[in-house]
């Protein structure tokens, strides 16, 4: 079990949810105190989306995972974990309830009193990109999503789970390629050029049938981690403008 981080006070703290019964922990930007009503970004790690560690920590420009463009551009931030990660019940699903938690986490960062309700943003990173791909697929309101180096199955995956023994639908119902016709928020799929990344799934994914609202940006001269300071950087400027 990985106890839960703690993030400076003055730039996160504890906001928990409710999902299927479970209460589960997730970190907020605290109030800024000015009366006024924020765009949110509710974001996902990658990696073990499920859990998470130092993620307030900025990384280099090769490799910033942090997200942090957002809140200093203004944003407030949620960063949910989801079942079985950290200390929270439940079990680790794989891209199946961990769809639901995610969708709670949205409905709790729209209540925060300094919150603007209309303007609640969904963004994740490699394993968090398809997470995030995912729960556009079910129609959740939302202002805008931004998958960065999403799979288009599964599959591609190498997680603790026996792909091939499970039934093809419970391969599929994970697997975005299958379901973008379903999202109705205006949803970007972002991935670097350059190797190492998920290139081929941006392909493939932006090829498949799918919604007019999924649009796709594949940055030359980037990779799959580069991608994230300069992008979120762009993407943070033109949010907290109502673009």
């Amino acid at each position: 079990v990985t106890p839960l981080p703690q993030p400076p006070a003055a730039l996160f703290i504890p906001m928990s949810y409710q999902s299927q019964g479970m209460t589960l922990a997730a970190f907020a930007s605290p109030d800024p105190g000015d009366g006024q009503r924020h765009p949110v970004m509710v974001w996902l790690t990658g990696g073990d989306s499920n859990t998470l560690d130092n993620f307030w920590h900025e990384g280099s420009a090769q490799n910033d995972q942090s997200a942090s463009a957002f809140r200093k551009a203004g944003m407030v931030m949620v960063f949910p974990t989801l079942r079985g990660g950290n200390t929270n019940p439940g079990a680790r699903e794989y891209f199946w309830g961990e769809v639901d938690d995610v969708v709670a986490a949205i409905a709790q960062a729209a209540r925060l009193p300094y919150a603007d309700p209309q303007r609640i943003y969904l963004g994740g990173h490699s394993t968090g990109g398809t997470l995030a791909l995912l729960t556009a697929t079910t129609g959740v309101a939302l202002r805008g999503v931004f998958a960065f180096g999403p799979v288009a199955e599964v599959t591609d995956y190498p997680l603790p789970v026996r792909w091939p023994q499970l039934d093809a639908q419970e391969r599929r119902l994970r697997s975005p390629l299958h379901w973008l016709h379903a999202i109705a928020a205006p949803t970007w799929i972002i991935e670097g050029a350059q190797a190492p990344g998920n290139r081929r799934s941006l392909e493939t994914l932006c090829a498949a049938p799918r919604s007019g609202q999924v649009h796709c940006a594949l940055m030359a001269g980037l990779d799959h981690f580069s991608v994230l300071q300069p992008s979120t950087r762009t993407l943070a400027a033109q949010l907290v403008m109502g673009q």
